[in-house]
């Protein structure tokens, strides 16, 4: 990739949709409608296209029916149809793959460009799509675990640090971060809309797509879903929490679908979208930054994740990350997390938690 380009980058308005590849359609469907309750805009034998109650645009979820779980694609809405240009300049002076895109090329949306980023993502930049219902005031189909709207995403990478440029340039910025006292970073949330993230940059082997999430209104509904898959004796669909993050101070769950992605449902972050927004910065040992609570964290939270595709549809091959990994220096013999710093936490609290 050519240095930071010159010309003005898109004006990206914030996180829009996924593509995600799946093995089984049907299987799928019973997750993300069965259980989660996203609405239907279109189906046939080779996709599903998925939207939130409060969305009115055509999806902000493609299921795509393949031979290998992956992602496809992460999407990003822009200002307006001149800015999908802009976009393809900026991204070809970047010396990056560039891959415009005809109108209904992906059903509901317009002409579109993707790329191949510097990170090794396939993300597209779009404006047009068509409109549908909106199902604000639906509340005869919401059910008790209804959910809103597409919040984020997630992305392993290698070089958090790297990413973090990377998306300044973009008009990205930083919200909160994890560091240590020699000056790593291992994580870092990044927004456009005046919320906590549009994409979190988690430090690891990648290109990975950690998760994508999706917010409720209440806390009440992510306990919803929680009972709902109990009663479906389907609980080991939930991989880590209900609780509260440390980092974003939101409401949490993380649940695997039946290929393995992994789905956050997230509620009750903050604004930040003030022009001087503080950047907070947490220790990679405080104990808290994980979950409030100082709750474990599962070993696949941070060890597992999304293969990607490239815009060939062949999965992007693994850089290792070099730099220290966040569970390795947080429990352990050669780590440690505190509830009060100066003082260890307790081994029945720390248990297996990385």
């Amino acid at each position: 990739m050519n240095p930071q380009p010159t010309s003005t980058p898109p004006d990206i308005i914030r996180a829009a949709y996924a593509e995600l590849i799946v093995t089984d359609l049907a299987e799928s469907r019973a997750f993300y409608v069965g259980v989660l309750g996203l609405v239907v805009t279109y189906e046939d034998d080779e996709a599903i296209y998925l939207r939130a109650f409060e969305e009115y645009l055509h999806h902000s979820l493609v299921l795509r029916l393949g031979p290998v779980a992956a992602l496809a694609a992460l999407a990003y809405r822009v200002r307006s149809q001149d800015e999908v240009a802009v976009a393809a300049d900026y991204y070809r002076e970047l010396g990056a793959r560039v891959e415009p895109r005809p109108a209904g090329a992906t059903r509901g949306v317009g002409e579109a460009v993707r790329v191949e980023d510097p990170l090794g993502f396939p993300v597209e930049f779009f404006y047009d799509s068509e409109h549908v219902e909106r199902f604000t005031r639906r509340y005869d189909v919401h059910g008790a675990g209804a959910i809103s709207r597409l919040d984020h995403f997630n992305v392993m990478t290698p070089d958090v640090e790297a990413a973090r440029a990377y998306h300044e340039g973009l008009g990205f910025t930083v919200s909160e971060d994890i560091q240590d006292a020699e000056g790593t970073t291992y994580a870092a949330w990044m927004y456009r809309k005046p919320t906590v993230h549009d994409v979190a940059l988690t430090g690891g082997d990648g290109p990975r797509l950690h998760h994508i999430a999706f917010a409720t209104h209440e806390q009440h509904q992510i306990l919803h879903i929680c009972d709902h898959l109990g009663a479906l004796r389907q609980s080991d669909k939930i991989e880590r929490g209900p609780g509260r993050h440390g980092v974003s101070n939101a409401f949490y769950l993380y649940l695997r679908d039946p290929d393995g992605h992994r789905i956050e449902i997230y509620t009750q972050d903050y604004y930040t979208g003030d022009p001087d927004n503080p950047t907070l910065t947490w220790d990679v040992h405080d104990n808290q930054r994980r979950d409030w609570w100082g709750n474990p964290v599962v070993p696949s939270w941070y060890s597992e994740a999304s293969a990607v595709l490239d815009l060939d549809g062949v999965v992007r091959p693994l850089v290792a990350r070099t730099e220290p990994a966040e569970a390795a220096v947080t429990i352990g013999a050669d780590g440690f997390s505190y509830t009060r710093e100066g003082e260890p936490i307790p081994e029945y609290k720390l248990g297996h938690q990385l």
